[in-house]
């Protein structure tokens, strides 16, 4: 399953696990986001969850 990575330079949260889309830097793994009722980075986890479904059929 592919697991949400941040850039270092931007801070931006991808999917991508070598370079970030945005500016080309490097991803790393991040800390946990704080919890938010609001939860921005849901769409991605939802996309990762779906993704992973779909390719250990």
């Amino acid at each position: 399953m592919n697991q949400l990575h941040k850039c270092v330079k931007c801070s931006t949260y991808t999917l991508e696990d070598k370079e970030c889309p945005k500016c080309g830097g490097k991803v790393g793994d991040p800390t946990p986001p704080k919890y938010s009722p609001e939860d921005k980075y849901g769409k991605y986890r939802r996309k990762a969850k779906k993704k992973a479904r779909i390719h250990s059929k």
